[in-house]
């Protein structure tokens, strides 16, 4: 009995997925499904191309490119190179004019090295055929594409053309379910070492990869960046990142992202929070969250003596007024003159009368608690500091006394500082140090905070920085990242001291295995001609910036201060959640944040998902 012949069976799901919705072709362009798209041919080869030269044609984003590569036999390629050789040596000679013949010499010294490679060292040639096919759904960005692919061929000193009338085959040639195509290989094929074809590493991929580090982003082409940013070398200073963009295109979730990633390895996080959008993540993570605006555990004493950042760079006079002096001096002395920022974020309206009393009576308080100015506060404890209370009974002890020239000073500045020690203040300021944060991930809570004034607000703002300063520190051989949400708060154009300190944190955190992000929506806020030099620096100084949507004047003042070209504008125009412009150092690309789903789960619901 005769078998039955087996047929094979059609697979129209398969059918389905792989096959466009419809095809039509014109002149110059051709539809294929709802995307326009344009075939184009390279028809001329730079003579002495760079490495890599290939993959800046395989990796322009939006495109299709189809390259082969097909062996020939070396002696009619050396035969052809010799004649050439002749002809330009000829005219070099015959030529008066200088450029000419200094063309017609390279040609010939090109060709004769090409020989002797091919020759010589029995290099391998082939015609070479490269197919190159733009595609998009709106017609102004694929013009804006193929402009693209034009000038991308000509900076490689190729010639491109357009397969005119031959659309329909250069499809075909892109097609992997196609053989090539004999009209296009007659157009487009040309001679070339193997060398050129290999060293133009047609196949390497897109994206960025430091060699070590963990998954950030993928890049424009769909390459992935890798980074790390604890590498050091070259433009790459410091572990720091400004994030900027306005609300709802996904700052959050890239902060966290990077957290979780940065745990993962062992680096110790420290979120400042404003609108308790890490407390699910910290949780998750087993953390500590503590509420900085209220409650017995969330207090940090503003008079415990802590170490201050130190700009190691020559400063104006002005600036080391009040920070950045102080090598030889001991820790007392340079605290006080950070307990003056303090008390003029506080009391803005405090004079130079009232700053040189309180100082003054610091020194005097330290004094009866045993704090002098070589003391070594390394070795007390929290409970070892005076606190709100005990100042705002000493001055108010001098108010009442009755021989003092200046007796009426004293009573005023009591009034002001009363709220501190027993007011309505009294609740974030008066009292030992209570903050245990002991594990790995720490999210110190404002939230609570939003609704008080706005010195209160940045006053609290710049304690917590001088505490995350001192965990930064406390280790130098632990690895610690300090996200300062809503870094607008700590701008006060009326005491510049602030954004100085907040610099000298990025300056100086460097040297400690510290790093952070600075997040914030608009970069205006820190270019106020009463503290641009300081806060263009916090913008400028971090070697990571992400850029995300943006619009308006805010957008205008971006491009200016990161000279962004005219493509990087239009992707933060188009304020598109999860996409931004990624600065390492001097390099710069596209990228898209795809962050994946396990980490979602970590990261909670409230804000950035």
């Amino acid at each position: 009995m005769a078998k039955k012949k087996e047929t094979s069976k059609v697979n129209n799901s398969l059918l389905n997925i792989i096959t466009p919705v419809g095809l039509k072709f014109r002149k110059n362009t051709f539809d294929l499904g709802e995307s326009t798209s344009r075939a184009y041919g390279i028809i001329k080869y730079p003579q002495s191309p760079d490495y890599g030269w290939l993959s800046r044609i395989t990796n322009i984003p939006s495109t299709i490119v189809s390259i082969d590569f097909t062996p020939i036999d070396n002696s009619t390629f050396v035969n052809s190179l010799s004649n050439l050789i002749k002809q330009q040596k000829g005219v070099a000679d015959s030529t008066r004019d200088p450029l000419t013949a200094s063309r017609a010499e390279k040609i010939a010294l090109d060709a004769e090295k090409t020989m002797v490679d091919i020759d010589g060292d029995k290099e391998i040639v082939g015609l070479l055929s490269t197919v190159i096919v733009p595609i998009s759904r709106d017609e102004q960005v694929f013009d804006k594409i193929c402009r693209k692919v034009e000038s991308s061929v000509s900076v490689l000193k190729c010639k491109l053309r357009t397969l005119s009338n031959l659309q329909k085959e250069g499809f075909k040639q892109i097609s992997p379910f196609y053989v090539e195509d004999e009209d296009i290989s007659n157009i487009t094929q040309r001679v070339v070492p193997l060398s050129t074809f290999i060293g133009g590493f047609p196949f390497a991929s897109s994206g960025y990869n430091d060699g070590t580090g963990y998954y950030y982003a993928k890049d424009s082409g769909g390459g992935l960046v890798v980074i790390d940013p604890w590498k050091r070398g070259g433009d790459r200073t410091n572990s720091f990142f400004v994030i900027m963009g306005v609300p709802g295109v996904g700052k959050s979730t890239v902060v966290k992202h990077i957290a979780l990633s940065e745990y993962m390895k062992g680096t110790k996080i420290i979120f400042i929070d404003p609108h308790r959008e890490y407390k699910e993540l910290c949780r998750n993570l087993n953390g500590d969250w503590i509420n900085a605006g209220g409650g017995s555990k969330g207090k940090i004493n503003p008079l415990q003596i802590r170490i201050i950042p130190k700009d190691d760079e020559e400063e104006s006079d002005n600036e080391k007024l009040y920070v950045d002096e102080g090598y030889g001096m001991g820790d007392m002395a340079l605290y006080i003159k950070n307990l003056e920022i303090f008390f003029k974020l506080y009391i803005p309206s405090l004079t130079d009368r009232f700053i040189a009393i309180l100082k003054s009576e610091l020194i005097e308080l330290y004094n009866n608690f045993d704090i002098f100015w070589d003391t070594d506060i390394s070795k007390l404890s929290n409970m070892d500091f005076p606190i709100m209370l005990d100042l705002y009974n000493q001055i108010l002890r001098k108010s009442k006394d009755k021989e003092l020239s200046y007796q009426k000073d004293y009573e005023d500045l009591a009034l002001l500082l009363k709220d501190m020690a027993l007011g309505s203040d009294s609740f974030l300021w008066n009292g030992h140090t209570t903050i245990q944060a002991d594990s790995k991930c720490i999210c110190i809570d404002t939230k609570d905070l939003q609704n008080t004034s706005e010195n209160i607000l940045s006053t609290q703002y710049f304690n917590l920085l001088q505490w995350a300063w001192e965990e930064i520190i406390k280790d130098p051989t632990e690895k610690v990242m300090l996200f300062c949400d809503e870094a607008y708060l700590m701008i006060d154009p009326r005491v510049p001291q602030s954004l100085i300190f907040l610099r000298n944190l990025i300056k100086g955190a460097r040297k400690y295995e510290g790093g952070g992000a600075i997040i914030s929506h608009i970069v205006g806020d820190f270019l106020d001609p009463k503290i641009k030099m300081y806060g263009q620096a916090i913008l400028d100084l971090p070697t990571f910036k992400v850029l995300m949507g943006t619009d308006g004047k805010n957008l205008e003042e971006t491009k200016n201060l990161y000279s962004l070209t005219e493509a990087e504008e239009e992707l933060l125009a188009s304020k598109q959640r999860g996409r931004a412009l990624f600065m390492a150092g001097s390099k710069r690309f596209k990228i898209n944040f795809e962050i994946p789903e396990y980490k979602l789960r970590y990261m909670g619901s409230s804000g950035g998902r």
